[in-house]
């Protein structure tokens, strides 16, 4: 694809500062507390420290809840219990603050923001400042079709991208990351099965609303279909987005990447961010050291994706509903981590 060559991440990211890492240890061993004796939160917040390159931590206060939004052909096939309306609807909730990821980030205090990228509605049914990236209405049917074309991939990840760009230039301390789909599940599952190398019933869940068997059944079908067409083009992930992607998925991957190189810390919600974040694993080795696993959903593509990245998550609730709820039921996790890092006195 012309114009973007992915493997400059490669070169572009780095680990969060190693140094910085060590200092923060240090100190936490002058603050008192016997060893492990805030268990996770001391990784967390060693974690942080070294992502802003900075002893102590600082606040986590600028938080920004990035929700990619997108309808995917695959549902036309009734592998998805979302709404009729598709993602539209869900989008819609959002932006009224009566969906469940509203509520959170409105709670934790994080600005909501929600980037469509291929809802399948007249753009003039949502605000200009949600349609105005959308690069198609609604992803191809990822099981015998590209879910988008060459150059609507390379559109839709450099959107991702800017969007990185512009989080990073606001001051935004953290990004949690989440989706608005219908059908996104199913195209999460089919990268994470190419990518893992498995068959498509060992990624194949129940989705954020819930299937019954026949429905599963269909959604089992259509990954396995996916599979065969992702396979021939693992070696070049824009073209693997591009083939069973879609628009959110390939906006939410470049984002991912631009972020780790702008340094700016993510947390990943459920098994659509795991996706993305795979992807862009496979394009810079070093790029999930700057993410976060907010919560295990239960969704066993997830769990495959995880694994293969070595993230543990943070919480075990099994959270379906996307939009980043359960990563932002993590959140307070990381602002302790944070605070207590940094306000706790050192002993002498």
């Amino acid at each position: 694809m012309s114009g973007l060559n992915l493997d400059d991440f490669a070169t572009l990211i780095e680990r969060p500062d190693p140094g910085v890492r060590r200092d923060a240890e240090e100190r936490r061993e002058r603050l008192g507390l016997r060893p492990a004796a805030l268990g996770r939160l001391d990784e967390l917040a060693e974690w942080l420290a070294a992502a802003q390159g900075a002893v102590p931590v600082k606040p986590v206060e600028q938080v920004t809840a990035l929700v990619f939004a997108g309808d995917h052909g695959v549902a036309k096939l009734g592998v998805s219990g979302g709404p009729e309306e598709g993602a539209a609807e869900l989008v819609k909730r959002a932006l009224a603050g009566e969906s469940a990821g509203a509520v959170l980030a409105r709670r934790a205090g994080a600005r909501l923001r929600i980037v469509d990228m291929a809802v399948d509605c007249d753009p003039a049914e949502l605000p200009e400042e949600v349609t105005r990236h959308r690069v198609r209405r609604g992803s191809g049917r990822l099981d015998i079709e590209d879910a988008l074309t060459a150059e609507e991939a390379e559109a839709a990840f450099r959107t991702g991208m800017a969007i990185a760009d512009e989080e990073a230039d606001s001051g935004t301390d953290l990004v949690v990351l989440g989706d608005l789909s219908v059908g996104g599940t199913t195209a999460a599952g089919t990268l994470i099965g190419a990518l893992c190398g498995t068959d498509a019933s060992v990624v194949t869940g129940r989705g954020g609303f819930g299937i019954d068997d026949l429905a599963w059944m269909r959604k089992c079908a259509a990954i396995r279909d996916g599979l065969r067409r992702a396979r021939p083009v693992l070696g070049d992930q824009l073209e693997l987005l591009a083939a069973t992607g879609g628009a959110d998925l390939a906006a939410a991957t470049g984002f991912l990447l631009q972020s780790a190189v702008r340094r700016t810390p993510v947390i990943l919600d459920g098994v659509v961010s795991a996706a993305c974040a795979l992807v862009a694993q496979r394009v810079a080795f070093r790029a999930p050291d700057w993410w976060l696993a907010g919560q295990a959903s239960g969704d066993p593509a997830q769990a495959k994706a995880l694994d293969r990245m070595a993230l543990n998550p943070l919480l075990d609730h099994g959270v379906t509903v996307g939009e980043g709820t359960g990563a932002l039921l993590a959140l307070p996790l990381v602002q302790a981590a944070a605070a207590l890092a940094a306000e706790l006195p050192e002993r002498g």
